[in-house]
């Protein structure tokens, strides 16, 4: 085997190992921390694996990024998650972190919508998600990943 087939080997693997952690299936129950308090919330700032449920019921997962805004408690979000790459601004309110989102221009359909999450001790974040255009909302979860 030459070296540039067992890189491509290695590489393989290697995706195949973020794929996997970045769609493990938590639920709500028993799993989540519980949620912190209003007046302490720990810092949102990092990565996360997502898991979700779009408005239609469809199954997706992927990753989120969250940094610091400019103004304490604001954030700005970037999801890489099946098949579209989003962006978004938040302001956390208490334990709740509001979001407006869009999709990034070059992926799969355009949409946009507003996310609110619930945020616990460990800095999970779980809530509801909208899309534009569609009267149910979607769920989502994300867990820190250290």
């Amino acid at each position: 085997m030459n070296s540039g087939h067992q890189l491509r080997i290695a590489l393989i693997l290697i995706a195949l190992l973020l794929l996997t952690s970045a769609f493990t299936t938590r639920s709500r129950k028993g799993e989540l921390a519980p949620d912190a308090a209003p007046d302490a919330v720990p810092d949102l700032a990092g990565h996360y694996a997502v898991n979700g449920f779009d408005p239609l019921g469809t199954k997706y997962g992927g990753s989120l990024v969250i940094e610091p805004g400019e103004a304490p408690g604001d954030y700005e979000l970037q999801w890489i998650i099946t098949g579209s790459i989003q962006e978004g601004r938040g302001r956390l309110e208490g334990n709740q972190l509001r979001v407006e989102w869009r999709s990034v221009p070059g992926f799969k359909e355009l949409s946009q919508g507003q996310a609110v999450y619930t945020v616990t001790v460990r800095g999970e974040l779980y809530g509801l998600r909208t899309v534009e255009g569609y009267e149910k909302a979607g769920s989502e979860q994300a867990f820190p990943n250290p």
